[in-house]
C-alpha cells in the first residue's frame, strides 16, 4: 500500500491563511516552526479582525529586528494602530514610515514592492498624500505586473481606483474582487465586495447584492472593520 504524503504545516498554515482562518493558522504552525510566517499572520488577524495585537506585536519582536519582515510587520503595526486609533504610541507615524522606508531597501524585488505599497497606504491615509501615495503605487504595480502577482496587483489597484475617474475606479475595483476571489483569498474578497458595493450607486442592484453577499462574510471571520460599517 502506498503511503499517503500528508502536507506539511507551513503548507496547511498557509492555506488556512488565505482562507482567513487566522486562529487555526497559527495553532498549525506554532511561533517554532516558521516564525516569520508565524508573525505575518498574527499581524493580519489584527489587521483583520482588530483583536490579538500583543500577540501580534510578541511574535513581531520574536524577530530578527534587522530582517526585511520584521521591518515590514513593525511598520504595519505601527501604522494600524494610527488608522484604527487603538492605543496608539506617539512615534507610531515615525516608526512606521522609518520601517517601510528600510523594509523599501531590499535585495527581493517583490518584498520591495510591497513596502512601497504599504508606504504609499500610510501616505494615503494617514497622511492624505495622495500624490506621494501614486507614486509609492505605481512602483508597486509595475513590480507586481512584471511578477504577474495578481495578489499583489489586487491590493495595489483596489488604493489607486479611489484616485480615479469612476467608470475606471469601478472597473478597477472589480478586477481586484475578481482577482482575489480567483485566488480563493477570501477575507481579501469580502472586503473587495464591500469597497465595491460602497462605491456603487445606492440604487444599484449590483450593491445589494454585493452587500448580502460580503456581511455573512465579515460576520464569521469577525472582520472588525467591516463589522463596525454595517452596525
Amino acid at each position: 500500500m502506498v503511503g499517503v504524503m500528508l502536507p506539511d504545516a507551513t503548507y496547511l498554515a498557509r492555506r488556512l491563511h488565505l482562507l482567513g482562518e487566522w486562529d487555526a493558522a497559527l495553532a498549525v504552525l506554532g511561533p517554532d516552526a516558521d516564525p516569520e510566517l508565524f508573525a505575518e499572520i498574527a499581524v493580519d488577524r489584527w489587521f483583520f479582525q482588530i483583536e490579538h495585537h500583543d500577540e501580534a506585536e510578541k511574535a513581531v519582536e520574536a524577530l530578527d529586528p534587522t530582517s526585511w519582515t520584521a521591518q515590514l510587520l513593525t511598520a504595519r503595526l505601527a501604522y494600524s494602530r494610527l488608522l484604527f486609533d487603538r492605543d496608539t504610541r506617539a512615534d507610531d507615524r515615525a516608526v512606521s514610515e522609518a520601517s517601510y522606508r528600510a523594509a523599501a531597501q531590499s535585495d527581493d524585488e517583490l518584498q520591495r514592492g510591497w513596502a512601497e505599497y504599504h508606504w504609499g497606504v500610510l501616505l494615503d491615509n494617514i497622511d492624505e498624500d495622495s500624490a506621494g501615495a501614486l507614486a509609492r503605487y505605481e512602483t508597486a504595480l509595475e513590480i507586481a505586473t512584471k511578477y504577474d502577482d495578481g495578489f499583489f496587483e489586487s491590493y495595489i489597484i483596489r488604493h489607486i481606483a479611489h484616485l480615479k475617474e469612476p467608470a475606471e475606479r469601478i472597473a478597477m475595483l472589480r478586477r481586484s474582487l475578481h482577482l482575489r476571489g480567483a485566488l480563493g483569498a477570501r477575507p481579501q474578497t469580502i472586503a473587495a465586495q464591500a469597497v465595491l458595493a460602497n462605491d456603487l450607486p445606492e440604487d444599484d442592484p449590483e450593491r445589494a447584492e454585493l452587500t448580502r453577499t460580503y456581511r455573512p462574510g465579515a460576520e464569521e471571520l469577525h472582520i472588525g472593520w467591516l463589522l463596525s460599517s454595517i452596525d
